[in-house]
């Protein structure tokens, strides 16, 4: 979708030449004398539409250039009620013929709901086309964000259109099926953002990570025909020095449940396994818009969990990249296995704050649905930083204990540690897992198990928790590297095969 943000007061929206109008009302909306005020004014007077989540069209409206009018009420102009409104507003121009659309606030439009209104459209006009024969897009392929005054709101809006671009293509990929969607696959969306300017992508094969040690993850890996791979993107907005924020988003981009076969329902949908590296390369394609001064650094491990001959199995004991040999007790609890190598490997780059992100448990869809992601964290700051950032940008997470009791369930006779710890708090005690693996760095985990991913009727990738990660990324934004101290040029990290 092509977004515009323009200057536009209701009459100046009246007489534009768009193929539809959606203006949103706020409650104590006080009309003026033009065509679509006083359309407002009587329509409410008559009781026919409510500032608190009505909806009203109208078809050919006097003194109205645009042929579809809608009328969507914002109530008291809360980002939720703005999207709520907007997603109506949008569905309305289902099957329409409109090309290009206006949405309007009828007065003042704060931030965060200029925000709200940019995801809506988002989200309403994303079409999954990539395996699909007879498929077409949307007609719509613009729409012009009309605000009464655009210079304040512009640096969101923007900001908000950087976002929704990095949501769609972690919707995309979280959506493909894992026959196109492979960890060969995966590293060529990363090398292509590897391009762009301030951009460095190296990727490595199982020669190199098996020289790194890095047997938790080999062994996840084993059961496959599919190569696995290890993708590091890096984004060099500051200056050397400045350490970055590291994300590792677990790639596992089909989870059969290896040995510990998962039963055939829904199996389709653990496709979006790599929900968590979608995410980072989804946060990559939004800095690529935003720019922001600011080191990042993605790592994604990438590998399928199958059944095989070769496959690891239940009781097997492996040695992780850190030294810890781990007895895998459950090979459906896969997720912790890449990661907690990936994680050893991002310390390398010495980050002021490491995330993971990661469909990880069905014991967090549980606890808290697909609402709010699970946050865990080793530093009270970092985790309240990424509380805010997930409340502002309306990708909201919680924040769940990391009590050292909880680990004594992972305790073997066999191994320094067990991937599993039973049933109880499984949220919790994979996070603990996890933890044994980051040392003293300030680190985050999310748990996306219940928000990466939307089932029934609406069944698709939501790309959260891109939104969360790049608000964050942005509120730690530094000044720009000083002259002699430039931020390294793209293209000058290694590059290795896909």
């Amino acid at each position: 979708m092509n977004f515009e943000l323009k200057t536009l007061r209701l009459d100046e929206a009246a007489s534009g030449k768009s193929g539809a109008l959606i203006v949103l009302v706020p409650d104590g909306f006080t009309p003026g004398e033009d065509a679509i005020s006083v359309l407002i004014r009587r329509a409410t007077d008559s009781g026919d539409f409510k500032t608190e989540g009505g909806l009203l069209q109208a078809y050919g409206a006097a003194r109205v250039t645009p042929a579809r009018l809608i009328l969507a009420g914002i109530g008291n102009g809360s980002p939720a009620s703005v999207r709520k409104a907007a997603l109506a507003g949008m569905a309305a121009l289902k099957g329409s013929d409109a090309k290009e659309a206006v949405l309007c606030f009828a007065a003042s439009a704060e931030a965060a709901a200029v925000h709200a209104a940019v995801q809506a459209v988002s989200d309403a006009t994303y079409v999954y086309t990539a395996t699909k024969s007879k498929s077409e897009p949307g007609k719509l392929n613009r729409v012009v964000l009309g605000v009464p005054e655009a210079a304040s709101v512009r640096e969101t809006f923007e900001n908000s259109v950087a976002t929704m671009r990095g949501v769609e293509l972690a919707r995309e990929w979280a959506n493909r099926p894992a026959n196109h969607a492979t960890p060969i696959h995966l590293a060529e969306v990363a090398r292509e953002l590897g391009k762009g300017e301030h951009f460095d992508c190296e990727i490595l094969g199982p020669k190199e990570v098996a020289k790194l040690g890095m047997g938790s993850f080999m062994a996840v890996a084993q059961g496959s025909e599919q190569e696995l791979r290890l993708i590091v993107l890096r984004y060099n907005g500051a200056k050397k020095s400045s350490a970055p924020v590291a994300l590792v988003g677990k790639g596992i981009t089909f989870d059969t449940g290896g040995i510990s076969l998962k039963p055939a329902p829904e199996m389709d949908e653990m496709k979006y396994d790599m929900g968590g590296a979608a995410s980072v390369l989804g946060v990559f394609r939004a800095l690529a818009e935003c720019k922001p001064a600011i080191n990042v650094v993605g790592v994604i491990p990438a590998c399928e969990n199958m059944p095989d001959g070769r496959a690891v199995k239940p009781g097997d004991v492996v040695k992780s990249m850190s030294g810890q040999t781990i007895e895998i007790l459950n090979t459906d609890a896969e997720g912790r296995l890449v990661l907690c190598d990936a994680l050893t490997y991002a310390q390398r780059f010495k980050p002021r704050a490491m995330i993971d992100i990661a469909t990880l448990t069905g014991a967090c869809v549980i606890a808290l649905g697909g609402v709010r992601s699970g946050l865990f964290s080793n530093r009270d700051e970092l985790a309240e930083a990424l509380m805010q950032a997930g409340a502002k940008a309306q990708d909201p997470c919680w924040r769940m204990p990391l009590d050292d009791e909880y680990a004594e369930g992972l305790k073997t006779n066999f191994a320094d540690v067990a991937n599993v710890a039973g049933r109880a708090a499984g949220a919790v005690t994979a996070a603990k897992f996890l933890q044994r693996f980051v040392e003293d760095t300030p680190w985050a985990h999310l748990d996306i198990a219940g928000t990466a991913w939307k089932g029934g009727a609406a069944k698709g990738g939501t790309g959260r928790p891109v939104g969360l990660l790049l608000q964050y990324i942005l509120s730690q934004v530094e000044e720009p590297a000083a002259a002699g101290d430039k931020a390294r040029e793209p293209g000058k990290g290694k590059k290795r095969r896909a």
